[in-house]
């Protein structure tokens, strides 16, 4: 079959529901036995911080072309507002099963281990003394009540912020305090009237407190591992806030906003001033969800639903607590219990690479390909500290699409700028909710002396390439540093990604190549081992699928393995069932989203669907070829989606020595094996794989590995200091010898 007659929407599954369906992957392991319990209650926490991710994002953008009325139907021919719809349906389940988790089986089994996420009602005296104080002392002074009334219009509803909604009457029953008047130029006494003396009923009222940022979202409790709620506290107490008033209901809600950014690049000259504007114009994005708890007045909910114009459908009520994120700072408010977290581990420190040795000799003696977090970070960091500090290093060009928020990387770049080398560094201002840290970084690289740029129009620069130029004694050479991943030295402990050290001259050509793309005018028509998006990527992946459909068509094995976080993109799709029919063994390993279903009966059982959800974020591309009797495997930071093969400047880089490559190979081939923390796409639906024979995890095995590579290193230190030890007795027995000889004369 040709690859178009695989176009048909029965052929896809819709983008939006696969990502609810990798959630749910996330949640799994919210109750996997095997994890331990404070782990487990992490990624609950997560599945709730993706939702609200997707939300601000994806659903909002679908928002956006349903209320346009847009009727272009996506891969899986579904227009934007019947997949607003089937998201919604599905995502009221995910909520309901997400809080299942938390009331039936993390609360109990936290009990079990006493940590306790008490409700007020359930403190003893002692700790309902403390918690009242806590208002008193430390909350009270912070809040602001905010009225909504003819005086006092309905406040701002920030988003994703934690929020207190009360409905309020005048208290008939105080008789308040005496008020002076001024009867002419007299002032005298007089007693205030009650409404209820007045003959007037009392109006229901509506006020709202927002919980303070600033605080914690669980308070610790004086004794044990027991925590409260910030806003139960806030909740119990809050009738100080409105004195002459009787509390009749209160509710936690949040909201989630349209927070999208939309920049009209053609139509600016200074791309930074226009980020910054849509930050700020974003901030008053479009209600996406409003999400309350389950016992939320009625009056209250039809208020918000009045007052923030979002549609009934889209009111998720919860049964327990609003906004389960807390739940990831769990662990480090519990004090002990070590046996409840994952056991720590070092991650491998290869010596040529550490600031004690020259990186640079290192990289010429042969490629380095890392494996984070396995193998530290920090050899990223020491490349480009050691760059920054060379007298020989001439140049250095980097692109950053995230970094953290005290980036070591920022810090060594604007050091060499100071030092007199040409630092350029281009950062992706339109990096989505990372916009305003870079922003900030970009202006604090330019205070330094660095070359800065913001990209190119209408494309996302995601590719994660370091270039440094350095005189070596024999002439200039370039050294370099290709990615998967973000230099981000926080993520990178719990992201796994794959990184390439070189300095082999194709690639370094190629890396000159696309910076001056990047930097200048320069439109390259030719790499020499680089690939790069828009187009090329999509192109090259395209001639290597070509490439296995003939070797089969020959009658010869042929086989195409894939590493990546998503797989959207229709006609990649379509070109792998065309693959796949013509007898080429497709194996995927994919973290979220899948388009594709591997149960048509002409793809005859030839492609093979694993999903890892475990300790670590799978994040590495890679994209293996096997035909021929030939192994071709490259790493890439571009996922196989529409946006990173056609909207982004990404990158594709070979892996070719052998050991490297042998190295990369075993890498993709011990994630295959997992059998532990797989799932196995049957047709659109991914099941836990069940372990036959040895179980086999495939991030715990790298775990071990690292950890012997650092033994090894602990022995060898240990054994060089004996050594040394030895040579120091000899020296001394030798010296007295000496000494003994000559009747201590030198």
């Amino acid at each position: 079959m040709k690859e178009a007659e695989f176009y048909q929407p029965s052929n896809y599954v819709n983008r939006e529901l696969s990502w609810i369906d990798f959630n749910g992957r996330v949640l799994e392991e919210a109750v996997a036995p095997e994890n331990p319990l404070l782990e487990r209650a992490n990624f609950l926490g997560i599945t709730q911080s993706n939702v609200d991710e997707f939300f601000m994002v994806r659903v909002a953008s679908l928002h956006k072309l349903s209320a346009f009325n847009v009727t272009t139907t996506d891969a899986s021919g579904m227009t934007p507002k019947e997949q607003l719809a089937a998201v919604n349906d599905k995502e009221h389940q995910m909520v309901e099963k997400r809080y299942q988790v938390y009331n039936e089986q993390l609360l109990p089994a936290l009990a079990k281990q006493e940590i306790f996420i008490k409700h007020v009602t359930d403190l003893n005296e002692a700790e309902y003394d403390f918690v009242s104080r806590y208002f008193e002392d430390e909350l009270m002074p912070v809040l602001t009540p905010m009225a909504d009334d003819s005086s006092r219009p309905f406040p701002f509803i920030a988003n994703n912020s934690l929020n207190v909604a009360v409905k309020l009457i005048r208290d008939l029953t105080q008789q308040l305090e005496p008020r002076k008047v001024l009867e002419g130029d007299q002032e005298v006494t007089e007693n205030q009237t009650t409404m209820h003396e007045k003959g007037d009923q009392p109006a229901e009222k509506f006020a709202t407190v927002r919980v303070p940022d600033i605080y914690k979202r669980l308070i610790k409790l004086p004794t044990g591992n027991a925590l409260v709620l910030i806003d139960d506290v806030i909740k119990e107490f809050i009738a100080k806030l409105f004195p002459g008033y009787r509390v009749l209901s209160t509710g936690t809600y949040r909201v989630m906003r349209d927070m999208d950014l939309d920049v009209a690049e053609e139509d600016t000259s200074d791309l930074l001033r226009a980020v910054q504007h849509q930050l700020r114009a974003r901030e008053h994005g479009s209600v996406m969800r409003l999400e309350i708890e389950e016992d939320f007045d009625g009056w209250l909910e039809h208020h918000l639903i009045d007052r923030l114009q979002v549609d009934e459908a889209w009111v998720y009520r919860v049964n327990g607590p609003v906004d389960l994120t807390f739940l990831k700072k769990l662990s480090g408010m519990v004090e002990g219990h070590a046996d409840l977290r994952y056991a720590p581990y070092q991650a491998y420190q290869d010596p040529a690479l550490d600031m004690d040795h020259n990186i640079f000799a290192a990289i010429r003696e042969k490629d380095h390909l890392l494996q984070h977090p396995y193998d530290n970070f920090q050899s990223v960091v020491n490349f480009i500290h050691q760059a920054a500090e060379d007298p020989k290093t001439l140049a250095i060009k980097m692109t950053l699409y995230r970094v953290s928020g005290n980036s070591p990387i920022i810090k060594y770049l604007g050091q060499a700028a100071q030092q007199g080398k040409q630092v350029t560094v281009l950062v992706e201002v339109k990096a989505r909710f990372d916009e305003q840290n870079n922003v900030r970084w970009a202006r604090r690289l330019e205070q330094m002396g660095c070359h800065v740029i913001y990209g190119l129009v209408g494309l996302k620069t995601h590719c994660k390439i370091a270039l440094v130029i350095r005189r070596d004694d024999d002439g200039i050479r370039r050294y370099m540093h290709l990615g998967t991943g973000n230099y981000n030295d926080v993520t990178a402990h719990f992201y796994t990604d794959m990184g390439l050290l070189t300095c082999d001259y194709e690639l370094g050509e190629d890396l000159t190549n696309l910076f001056n793309a990047l930097s200048g005018f320069a439109r390259t028509r030719y790499f020499h081992k680089l690939h790069t998006s828009p187009d090329g990527i999509r192109d090259f992946i395209n001639q290597k699928i070509d490439q296995q459909i003939a070797i089969a068509k020959r009658g010869n094995p042929a086989r195409i393995s894939m590493k990546m976080n998503s797989l959207s993109d229709k006609q990649i799709i379509a070109h792998l069932y065309q693959a796949a029919a013509a007898g080429v063994k497709i194996r995927l390993l994919i973290r979220g989203i899948t388009c594709l279903r591997n149960d048509l009966p002409i793809l005859h059982n030839n492609i093979e669907v694993h999903s890892i959800v475990g300790r670590f974020l799978e994040h590495s591309r890679i994209y293996y070829f096997e035909g021929d009797g030939h192994e071709e495997i490259y790493l890439a930071s571009a996922d196989m989606m529409t946006r990173n093969l056609n909207r982004r400047v990404e990158e594709l880089y070979p892996v070719t020595e052998d050991d490297t490559k042998a190295q990369a190979i075993a890498i993709f081939e011990a994630m295959w094996k997992d059998n532990v923390k797989t799932r196995v796409l049957h047709g659109t639906v991914y099941e836990r794989l069940e372990p036959e024979g040895k179980r086999f995890d495939s991030q715990e095995y790298f775990v071990k590995q690292a950890q012997k590579q650092v033994a090894g290193l602990a022995r060898e230190a240990k054994n060089h200091k004996r050594l040394s030890n030895v040579f120091e007795t000899l020296t001394r027995h030798v010296s007295n010898l000496h000494l003994k000889s000559t009747g201590g004369e030198d």
